[in-house]
């Protein structure tokens, strides 16, 4: 595979400014939702190298009342300066103010009147894990506090603290005050950030292809070509028509999130973050809560998510990666009862896709069905094997664990064997889905309990979860692949 070569001057720039022009579509984006979900403070209007910004002004999100949030945008070719105090404090080529100096400014500025405001210092660049300061930077806020106030004047921290005031030219109250309200959003590397803005706009409602977000910068550019500098709500959805954008509707953001953090988490209406709370050192490892976190603590939080969606929501998109028992949860939290349109995102072989339970397909498709008599009680164990075949290790589990079950009813697609793409789209999940559930209203009408196992696509659990009524009570199990195997997560009413 040929290198490309390294960048030139125009390239730099080029590509400088069309990660601000994300920045800014990423922003608009924001405005659409907020508008959809009508917060108390919603955003109004989006600046784009705005006046009267300093050298903040790169992207502003202007609300109704303050704070408004102010970005400055800085994108790297390489790794080669990573952001810690050297590159913050350090003049700029041409002798002027560092960049900690600009922003200690304009902070000044913007807050000389006594209001509040909110900043932000958006790049690809990484922290630097050795700087004092940054290296305390909490990843869920982008801020450098707490961790930035802690230690006296001779500590690592303090001295730093010292010489970040004294370059700043503020006192170290007001660098702290400062450290409060700036964000550090850092390492939004092009890719990830492109798929990201993808996402989003899938969940805005909006087409989502690469094709679709090239599109999106493009108008931004264009308005800033135009010197159109305050993008209103009228111009971005006038923008979004005569650029046949609009897919879908916009959906209310939940962000659950227990093997890795969510990216879309600070997008989100409302977030769940339980990664701490599992037990394990990674996403593959990590399966169950860690004591004394619990299933029950876990469903609790997912079945109260509701309440916390802006009212009159009925359009949600599931983000985040969870395994497949809290998957199943969401679909039957938002239940076809509720009028919800649930929505997933999937991610596969064709890349992220939204998986919604109001996605139409033609007819039900009848799953294939096998049965195992096992004989020890009265209630079924149902296995759903669309990514692959569990059924060895559930029969062992259910054996092993004297499980009070007759028999197990494993149900596969019906026109292949269970693998990573026998579900290809929404669509045909969907069809599936409701397949499964009528099977299941046949075949268990005299049941008690349904004890569920799942080895499926995670916006398949969720359809298949959003479907679940008219059935008995149901224990879904989690693929925990130490111990026993499996392990009950919750108990659901169906």
């Amino acid at each position: 595979m040929a290198h490309l070569p390294a960048p030139g001057p125009t390239s730099v720039r080029t590509t400088g400014d069309y990660y601000q022009w994300l920045v800014a579509w990423d922003a608009c984006l924001a405005l659409l939702r907020e508008t959809a979900g009508h917060p108390q403070n919603p955003i109004r209007a989006v600046g784009v190298e705005l006046d009267g910004a300093g050298n903040l002004d790169d992207v502003v999100l202007l609300r109704d009342l303050p704070p408004h949030t102010y970005m400055q945008v800085k994108y790297a070719v390489d790794s080669s300066t990573p952001v810690s105090e050297d590159y913050l404090t350090k003049p700029s080529v041409t002798g002027g103010p560092s960049i900690l100096k600009k922003i200690a400014r304009t902070w000044k500025g913007l807050t000389a009147d006594g209001g509040s405001t909110d900043l932000r210092l958006v790049t690809n660049r990484a922290a630097d894990s050795k700087d004092y300061l940054v290296a305390g930077r909490d990843a869920r806020t982008g801020l450098l506090m707490p961790k930035a106030a802690i230690g006296g004047a001779k500590s690592n921290r303090g001295k730093a603290r010292a010489k970040w005031a004294q370059e700043s030219g503020l006192t170290e109250a007001e660098l702290i005050d400062l450290l409060s309200v700036l964000r550090f959003d850092l390492s939004l590397d092009m890719g990830l950030y492109q798929e990201n803005l993808r996402l989003l706009m899938a969940v805005t409602g909006l087409r989502h292809d690469q094709r679709a977000l090239e599109e999106g910068a493009g108008w931004i550019a264009k308005m800033v070509r135009e010197d159109r500098r305050e993008l209103t709500l009228a111009m971005v959805e006038a923008a979004v028509a005569d650029l046949d954008l609009k897919a879908g509707p916009t959906r209310a953001i939940l962000s659950i999130a227990t093997l890795k953090p969510d990216p879309l988490a600070s997008d989100a209406d409302h977030a769940i973050d339980w990664v701490d709370r599992f037990d394990g050192s990674s996403d593959y490892t990590k399966r169950r809560p860690l004591p004394p976190h619990s299933w029950a603590q876990l469903q609790a939080d997912i079945e109260d998510t509701p309440g916390h969606l802006p009212a009159g929501t009925t359009a949600v998109s599931v983000t985040g990666s969870i395994r497949l028992a809290p998957a199943f949860l969401v679909g039957t939290t938002f239940r076809m009862v509720t009028g919800t349109d649930l929505a997933a995102v999937q991610r596969g072989r064709a890349g992220a896709q939204l998986w919604s339970t109001n996605d139409p397909f033609d007819t039900a498709l009848a799953p294939a069905v096998i049965e195992h008599e096992i004989g020890q009680g009265d209630e079924i164990a149902v296995a759903i094997a669309v990514a692959t075949d569990l059924s060895e290790d559930v029969l062992e589990y259910l054996r092993e664990q004297n499980v009070p079950v007759g028999k197990l009813i494993v149900l596969t697609p019906p026109s292949s064997s269970a693998h990573d793409g026998s579900v290809p789209d929404s669509a045909a999940a969907n069809a599936l889905t409701v397949g499964i559930r009528d099977h299941l209203r046949r075949s268990t009408r005299r049941v008690r309990r349904i004890h569920l196992f799942l080895a499926c696509p995670m916006g398949f659990a969720v359809l298949l979860g959003n479907r679940w009524n008219r059935l008995c009570q149901t224990v879904v199990y989690e693929d925990i692949k130490i111990d026993d195997g499996y392990e009950a997560a919750f108990t659901i009413e169906a």
